[in-house]
């Protein structure tokens, strides 16, 4: 059995190749190499919410980690659900375990963890680390 793409890979993915705009739907593909664990690291820098209270941008450098189990992501899939956070007013915390929750809800991994890295505001940084690891047995 070919360990390379295949064509019923794709039959699933309905976001790639095709228009972009946000949307909170993250798709995959199977993960041909289920024998072994290996970590995919996804990163971006252009991740924006806004603070529920002030309604004031937010920024930060995200880093989605995770050893696939059955399920690998589409990345263009995440960067339209990340997009899809642009105007919502969410608290740096709550948005970090929502993509991590999500992302866990979707691939169900063997091991996740998102690091959200927000900008200076107010002369503070925060960084918000989640992490999900599949239970054994």
């Amino acid at each position: 059995m070919t360990k390379m793409t295949q064509k019923s890979d794709l039959q699933d993915l309905t976001l790639l190749g095709r228009r972009a705009k946000p949307i909170k739907k993250l798709e995959t593909f199977p993960n041909r190499h289920r024998h072994r664990n290996y970590t995919v690291t996804l990163h971006t820098e252009e991740f924006t919410c806004v603070c529920p209270a002030t309604g004031q941008p937010d920024f930060a450098k995200l880093t989605i980690q995770y050893i696939p189990e059955e399920k690998i992501l589409e990345s263009k899939s995440l960067k339209l659900y990340l997009w899809s956070f642009r105007n919502q007013g969410v608290f740096h915390e709550h948005v970090t375990n929502i993509i991590l929750d999500d992302l866990v809800k979707v691939l169900k991994p063997r091991w996740c963890k998102v690091t959200a890295d927000f900008g200076v505001r107010g002369g503070i940084s925060i960084t918000v680390e989640a992490e999900y690891k599949k239970k054994d047995g």
